[in-house]
């Protein structure tokens, strides 16, 4: 790479900038070419988050991507370019390797709803130009669940597999073929692509055609046949899914890097769980997640040379470890950590050395405003808080013998109320806000079963309980042992025997705490509440509590809200096991009626059940579950797990998104119902086919090695080509035939003529069934690269009129 080449002037009010390597040098790509990627080339992307809750981490994301065709010298300039920019930007930024197909989830969230990756180098990339849509022959394999990406491949049949997508592109018409195994989802998300595609081209103006039942398209079949050649044989079975699962993403290991002379020195500190003390701010860590993806994790103290080497070192441990040359690399500077980095950790907080006082969460300490939980649902969020928590309390008395019969009583529930209910799976202790405010901060949780058909039993032993909050919907009271060990000088303290009670205020607790402690003592009916204050005892108190004892006396810190961002990722288990992509940068846009989402907010898990995710909607708290246990940093299985429905969102759910639209699903149409109602593409074809003289589409010979289609004329027919029996079209686009073994036509020419017979000859002299209008189409392709110096994919890739120039000039015309 040209080192003088000034390093581009970076605008830090654009969300996303692109740059192309080209002799060398890199140059900016247009707005209207981003998403497109050709495999000749290597890229880099900066990523500068405008949203406010996207920027609470401060940083950037940098990207360099290498495509499968790309060359070394190709590659090694990107990475100068990378570099150089890189220390432009500073240390607030975190860089990432992508390799074509592999690409990291950040990555694939910048491009909506899918990334193309097309065939050729720089030259093709950097040409905007329109080309003549008559002569666009594409075919596209589009792939993925959320993530979707399509890529071009050879026009023949030996592309198609039974388990994916593919997209013809005629130019005017572009027929999407939905394998016999896709489901409706990838059929959805792939239809959304193939619109993209559309409205990309020239004037946005062709028309899709949906190629579903083979059977009830045979208008459409008929045309792939005449572009691909006869089908023969079975497709080939579905391409199997490698997706990474939580199981092998649970696997990680924390490693130390450093220099002693001339060796490098990688030594292993760590397995899961992981804890942020391991990192020291003068040293380089590098951090394995499965060999699915390598963190490279550099100290803010760390030397100048160290901090240049992070990205090379990790490489040569990919390569040291014999993992795929496509593993992702992310690598991350000491204060600047993405999400993902930070949630391999047991936990993260910005204050590491813990000498800023944490004080309680301001918005906890003010008096909660219900009325602003459902116009901020921000707060809502945050506070984790629907509304109050008032209302009627159902089942409280119920005696629940097990899990299976309280899901029973929540199903019947949810019944009752249409499916509005928003489920939350709560287990003792990991209660969210909510759930005790709904009683008002007089939860109290005993020791051992109900009994007597749900009735407390009386007490007929000394019992301790501990109360700990401040308001109502913090507060809950659970029994502890009955020991003075028990006690703590910052809470609040229940102690009941046959014959007394105690109300316990410990020196730190406050006056907040005191005021709810009396309301909470009135659930202790029937005994005589005497207060006592810490340090005046009377002598029964202690004997109650089997005596004296140490307990802790400092004033116990409160809890710290986590710093981490919510994180949001698409469900499935396509081989039994759980498999999460994320949707980084979230919005309700990445919210799909055939989803099953889940939303981690550090605290609590939420589940998103789309309308249209069918019997899947049962695997899913079991998916919850399977989230927690095989998590990096060994999340606690008591987690709240909380049901939402599609349309029945609650504040503490939608208070997470940048923009909640609550009536964008109100008229939202079905797969079925777009495709029912899309364009039919009849009208397209008959332009097409006046446009180029009444042309018939004839195969190359059917050997499914592919090519391009032979555009033939119909020279004795004068009919409307919408009449045209060759065609097999109808006035309403349909083929009148049934079978789709039919439609190959045996056409009067096949393969290639010598030239003698097509240059410079009058339209009498032509062989039968050539049109005279595309006489270069007869031509062999060595005889087409002598005669006008270019291969025929470049040839159509001209403007039409330099076309018939060259045609003119040539004799062809």
């Amino acid at each position: 790479m040209d080192t003088n080449q000034d390093l581009p002037a970076i605008d830090s009010h654009r969300e996303l900038q692109i740059w192309i390597t080209q002799n060398l040098k890199m140059l900016p790509l247009p707005e209207r070419a981003h998403g497109n990627f050709f495999e000749e080339c290597c890229y880099v992307i900066l990523h500068v988050p405008q949203s406010p809750k996207a920027t609470q981490g401060g940083s950037s994301d940098l990207h360099y991507w290498i495509g499968k065709e790309a060359s070394a010298e190709t590659h090694g300039a990107t990475v100068t370019f990378v570099q150089r920019l890189q220390e432009d930007l500073g240390d607030q930024m975190v860089l990432h390797r992508e390799s074509q197909g592999h690409e990291s989830d950040c990555f694939h969230s910048y491009f909506h709803p899918g990334v193309i990756y097309r065939k050729g180098g720089r030259a093709s990339a950097l040409k905007h130009t329109e080309t003549n849509a008559y002569n666009v022959q594409r075919l596209f394999h589009i792939r993925g669940r959320k993530h979707v990406s399509a890529t071009e491949v050879a026009l023949s049949w030996n592309s198609f597999n039974k388990g994916d997508v593919f997209l013809l592109d005629l130019g005017k018409v572009m027929i999407q073929w939905n394998g016999p195994q896709t489901s409706v989802s990838e059929k959805s998300r792939a239809l959304a692509l193939t619109r993209s595609l559309r409205d990309r081209g020239p004037g946005g103006r062709a028309q899709v055609g949906v190629v579903d039942d083979e059977n009830e398209a045979t208008d459409l079949i008929r045309i792939m046949e005449a572009v691909l050649g006869c089908r023969s044989g079975s497709l080939r079975a579905s391409v199997p899914n490698n997706s990474v699962s939580q199981r092998q993403k649970a696997n990680v290991r924390l490693y130390h890097v450093s220099e002693k002379g001339m060796d490098l020195i990688v030594q292993e500190l760590a397995t899961r769980p992981l804890t942020q003390d391991l990192l020291q701010d003068e040293g380089c860590y590098l951090l394995d997640q499965g060999g699915f993806k390598i963190y490279m994790w550099q100290g803010r103290k760390s030397s100048p040379q160290d901090k240049k080497a992070g990205f090379s070192r990790a490489v040569g441990f990919i390569q040291a470890k014999g993992y795929p040359n496509h593993t992702n690399v992310e690598v991350v500077n000491d204060g600047a950590e993405s999400t993902a980095f930070q949630q391999l950790f047991q936990t993260w907080s910005k204050e590491l050395d813990g000498k800023k006082p944490r004080g309680k969460n301001k918005l906890m300490q003010a008096k909660l405003d219900i009325g602003k939980l459902h116009t901020q649902p921000e707060l809502a969020a945050q506070l984790r808080m629907v509304d109050d928590g008032s209302g009627k309390v159902e089942g409280h008395k119920t005696t629940i013998e097990d899990t299976k019969a309280l899901n029973h009583n929540a199903e019947e529930l949810d019944i009752a109320y249409q499916g509005a209910l928003v489920q939350a799976h709560v287990t003792m202790g990991r209660e969210p806000p909510h759930f005790l405010a709904i009683f008002q901060g007089q939860l109290v949780v005993f020791q051992g079963s109900a009994g007597n058909g749900g009735k407390r039993l009386p007490i007929s032993t000394t019992r301790l309980f501990h109360m700990q909050g401040a308001d109502s919907h913090n507060t809950q009271t659970m029994e502890v042992p009955a020991r003075a060990s028990s006690l703590a000088s910052s809470d609040i303290f229940f102690l009941i025997t046959k014959d007394s009670g105690y109300l316990w205020f410990g020196k730190g607790c406050n006056g907040d705490q005191r005021e709810m402690a009396r309301k909470v003592v009135t659930v202790f009916t029937g005994h005589n509440m005497e207060t006592v204050l810490e340090g005046q005892e009377p002598p029964h108190f202690w004997e109650a509590l089997g005596g004296r004892a140490p307990y802790p006396s400092n004033k116990r810190l409160p809890e710290e809200l986590s710093s981490i961002q919510a994180r949001l990722f698409e469900c499935s288990s396509p081989s039994g096991c759980l498999v999460l992509t994320e949707m980084v940068f979230f919005s309700q846009e990445d919210l799909d009626k055939y989803d099953i989402m889940l939303l981690d907010t550090c605290q609590e898990v939420f589940l998103w059940l789309g309308e249209g995710a069918g019997e899947r909607k049962k695997e899913a708290v079991a998916w919850g579950h399977e989230y927690l246990r095989t998590h990096p940093a060994e999340r606690s299985l008591d987690t709240p797990i909380i049901l939402v429905k599609q349309g029945h969102e609650p504040a503490t759910f939608t208070g997470w998104f940048v923009t909640w639209d609550p009536y964008k699903w109100t008229n939202n149409q079905t797969y079925e119902e777009v495709v029912e109602r899309r364009p039919r593409p009849a009208s397209a074809i008959s332009e097409i086919t006046a446009e180029v003289h009444n042309f018939q589409l004839t195969q190359w010979p059917t050997d499914n090695k592919g090519g391009p289609s032979t555009l033939l004329a119909s020279r004795d027919s004068q009919d409307s080509p919408e009449n045209d029996p060759e065609l097999g079209l109808g006035v309403d686009g349909k083929n009148p035939s049934k079978s789709p073994s039919s439609h190959c036509s045996s056409s009067v020419v096949n393969g290639s003529l010598p030239r003698e017979r097509l240059v410079h000859q009058a339209v009498e002299d032509l062989p039968q069934g050539v049109d005279p209008a595309c006489k270069e189409f007869y031509l062999s392709d060595s005889d087409f690269q002598d005669i006008f110096g270019k291969s025929k994919e470049e040839f159509y890739s001209m403007a039409k009129w330099k076309q018939l120039q060259e045609k003119k000039k040539l004799g062809l015309f």
